[in-house]
C-alpha cells in the first residue's frame, strides 16, 4: 500500500469510515486510560491517531517502541470524534483516525531542543540543526509565505509582459562598492571568476539585446560585515526596463508591491497610496534618515538660526563652519529619568555624536543640560514657533549636516520606541529620490559612487560644475523604516559613463579592464533604461513580522557568515588547492 492516501490536514467529518493511510513525525504521543493517542504530523498539519491495545494487541510492542519525532506509516479508520471532543486548532480536528496497522519507517535520537514547545534557544543551536528547526510551525509558514509571495510576484510581473531571464552566476570582477567572492579557475591559472554581488550590468545588456522587460529573482553575494538584515548570499526581485523615467519604473513596482501586501498581509493598513515621494535631502531633513519610518510623525526640527543665537559656544562655532543644529521635540518627554536621558545620549554618541543636550519644559522651571545657554527670549521663541509647552523634553544635537541627520534620526527612532508609539499594523511606504550622485571617501578624499557608477546624473551639466552637488536619478522605496528595494535610470550615453568613471578616479587602463564590455556594448544602439530590485529576504522578513531575514530563509548563515549546520567555511585538502592554482597564505597578525 502506498505510504499516505491522505495529507495530516486532508480529513474531515464527511470521511468517516474510511479506510485511510497517513505518514509523518510523531509531534506528541499520550497514554491516557489504556489507549495511546499520537498527534501525528506533516507539512500540511495534524491528524490525532488512535491505538487501542485490547484490539490490536499485536502492536503493543510496536506503540511501546514509538517516540517523538518517530516516522511511522498509520493504516486506519476514519472515526469522527464527538462534539465536546472537537479540536478547532487543527484542520482535521473534528475527526481522528483508529490505527489498524502501523509501521515504523526511521527512528530518532533525543532532539537537542524540543520542537513542540515555545523555549528561548540559542541561535547557535537552532543554526546548528537547521533541518530540526524548520520542523517548527513559525519556520515552516515563513517558508510557505515565503514560496507563495515569489510566486505570485513572478505571476504579476508576466502578466505586465516582463521576460523572466536568468543570468550568470560565475562573472568577471568589476567591483560595485562591496567586496566580491572570489572563485578561482581551474582552466586558466591565476584568473578568477567572482560571484555577483548584482545583476547590474548583465541586465543592462539586456536592454542592449531588446529584451525591454526583464526580471529575475537572482541570488546574490557580497563579502559584507553581517547584520540582522544582511546576509553573504542573499536573494533580490532583479528588474530593469527600457525607454523610462524613474516614474514608470516606480509606477509598476508601487502598483505590485500592493498587491502583494493586500493579498498576504490584509491585516495591515496602508499609510498612503499613492506612496509618498520625499526627496533624500527632505528625509535627512525631517526624519533623520534616508529609509526614514513614517509610522509616527515626531520630525526633526531645524534650530540653527536659534541656536546661533544662544550662549553655547559649541553650537554657534558648528553654525559659523556651515553645520547645522537639529532638536526632537518628545511630547511628554519630562517623564524620563536622568538615567533614560543618558540613554538618549548613549544612542546619540554610537551613531556619530560628540554629544546630547536637552531642554525640559516645565510650568514651574526651564532645566536641563541646555537650559542655561538659552535666555527667555530664545526659550519664548522655541515654544512659540514649535509648540513646546509644558511636560516636553527638546533633545538637540549638532554636527555636519547628514551626520548631525543621522544620530537624531537614531534618537527619534529610541524615542518612539521607548514611548510605543509606533503602530504595528500599519505599512508605510514611501519612495525617497534625488540622491547625491557622489560622496567624499574619508580615507581618500576621492569622490564614490552613493548607489553605484552606472546611475543617471539628473543633470549632465552638475557633473562639470560641482559633482558634489549633483543628483542622481535614483529612487529608494521604503517600508516601516527599511530599505526594501533600490533602484535607478541608468547612465546610456558612452560619454556621460565616461565622465562619471574619471571622476571615480578610474584610468583608461581601469576603464577598460573593467567595463569596457559595457562601453563596447553601449556604442551599438542602446535604449534609455531603468530599473530597481527589491531585497526579497527583507520583504518576507516584514510582511512575517520577524526580527531578522535568518527567520525567512531556509539555511541561513551566522553573524559572522559561517554555516553552522554545514561547517563552513572549511578548508581544501592541499591537492584540490593545486588543481586550482591557488597557494593559501594565512596572515598569523
Amino acid at each position: 500500500m502506498a505510504y499516505r492516501t491522505h495529507k495530516c490536514n486532508e480529513l474531515r467529518k464527511s470521511d468517516s469510515n474510511k479506510s485511510v493511510v497517513l505518514s509523518g513525525w510523531v509531534y506528541r504521543k499520550r497514554n491516557l486510560g489504556g489507549l495511546v493517542f499520537i498527534d501525528l504530523r506533516d507539512r500540511y498539519g495534524i491528524t490525532q491517531v488512535v491505538f487501542d491495545p485490547s484490539k490490536k494487541p499485536s502492536l503493543n510492542d510496536i506503540f511501546d517502541t514509538i517516540k517523538s519525532e518517530f516516522v511511522i506509516k498509520v493504516e486506519g479508520i476514519v472515526s469522527a470524534r464527538p462534539e465536546s471532543q472537537i479540536n478547532k486548532n487543527f484542520e482535521s480536528g473534528e475527526i481522528e483516525v483508529l490505527v489498524e496497522n502501523v509501521e515504523i519507517l526511521s527512528e530518532s535520537k533525543v532532539l537537542p531542543f524540543e520542537i513542540d514547545q515555545e523555549k528561548n534557544i540559542s541561535e547557535e543551536l537552532r543554526l546548528k540543526y537547521r533541518y530540526l528547526d524548520l520542523r517548527k510551525d513559525k519556520l515552516r509558514n515563513n517558508l510557505i509565505l515565503r514560496s507563495n509571495v515569489i510566486k505570485y510576484v513572478r505571476d504579476l510581473f508576466d502578466k505586465e509582459g516582463f521576460l523572466e531571464i536568468e543570468t550568470p552566476i560565475l562573472i568577471k570582477g568589476t567591483p560595485e562598492g562591496s567586496r566580491e567572492y572570489i572563485v578561482p579557475s581551474r582552466l586558466y591559472p591565476g584568473n578568477f571568476y567572482v560571484l555577483p554581488q548584482s545583476p547590474q550590468q548583465l541586465k543592462q545588456l539586456l536592454m542592449v539585446s531588446g529584451f525591454d522587460k526583464y526580471f529575475q529573482m537572482a541570488r546574490c553575494f557580497r563579502d559584507e560585515d553581517q547584520r540582522g538584515d544582511r546576509q553573504p548570499e542573499f536573494t533580490q526581485m532583479d528588474l530593469e526596463m527600457s525607454f523610462v523615467e524613474p516614474e514608470d519604473v516606480m509606477k509598476v513596482n508601487e502598483e505590485i508591491l500592493i498587491k502583494v501586501v493586500e493579498k498576504f498581509a490584509p491585516d495591515k493598513k496602508i499609510l498612503s497610496k499613492p506612496f509618498p515621494v520625499l526627496t533624500f535631502h527632505d528625509a535627512m531633513n525631517r526624519y533623520g534618515s534616508d529609509k526614514p519610518d513614517i509610522r509616527f510623525d515626531m520630525e526633526l526640527i531645524e534650530l540653527s538660526d536659534i541656536a546661533s543665537r544662544s550662549d553655547f559656544n559649541v553650537f554657534k562655532e558648528i553654525v559659523a563652519n556651515k553645520g547645522v543644529v537639529k532638536g526632537l521635540k518628545v511630547e511628554g518627554g519630562s517623564i524620563f529619568t536622568r538615567k533614560e536621558i543618558s540613554e538618549f545620549e548613549e544612542v546619540a554618541k554610537n551613531h556619530g555624536a560628540k554629544g546630547l543636550s536637552y531642554i525640559i519644559f516645565e510650568d514651574s522651571e526651564i532645566k536641563g543640560s541646555a537650559s542655561k545657554y538659552f535666555n527667555e527670549k530664545l526659550i519664548s521663541v522655541l515654544k512659540t514657533e514649535f509648540g513646546l509647552k509644558s511636560g516636553d523634553i527638546l533633545f538637540l544635537g549638532a554636527g555636519e549636516f547628514e551626520s548631525c541627520c543621522n544620530f537624531m534620526g537614531q534618537v527619534r527612532l529610541f524615542a518612539a520606541n521607548k514611548l510605543g508609539i509606533i503602530d504595528n499594523n500599519i505599512f508605510a511606504f514611501l519612495w525617497v529620490t534625488d540622491f547625491p550622485m557622489f560622496e567624499k571617501d574619508e580615507n581618500t578624499g576621492t569622490l564614490a559612487a552613493r548607489h553605484h557608477p552606472f546611475t543617471s546624473p539628473k543633470n549632465d551639466e552638475d557633473l562639470e560644475k560641482d559633482p558634489l552637488a549633483a543628483l542622481a536619478k535614483a529612487y529608494d522605496v521604503i517600508l516601516n523604516g527599511s530599505e526594501i528595494g533600490g533602484g535607478s535610470v541608468r547612465i546610456h550615453n558612452s560619454n556621460t559613463q565616461k565622465k562619471v568613471f574619471d571622476l571615480l578616479g578610474l584610468t583608461e587602463e581601469d576603464t577598460q579592464r573593467r567595463f569596457g564590455h559595457l562601453l563596447e556594448a553601449f556604442s551599438y544602439g542602446v535604449p534609455p533604461h531603468g530599473g530597481i530590485a527589491w531585497g526579497i529576504d527583507r520583504l518576507i522578513m516584514i510582511l512575517a513580522n520577524e526580527p531578522n531575514i535568518r527567520e525567512v530563509i531556509a539555511f541561513p548563515k551566522d553573524q559572522k557568515a559561517r554555516d553552522l549546520m554545514l561547517g563552513s567555511p572549511t578548508p581544501i585538502p592541499e591537492a584540490q588547492l593545486n588543481e586550482a592554482n591557488i597557494q593559501v597564505y594565512v596572515d598569523k597578525k
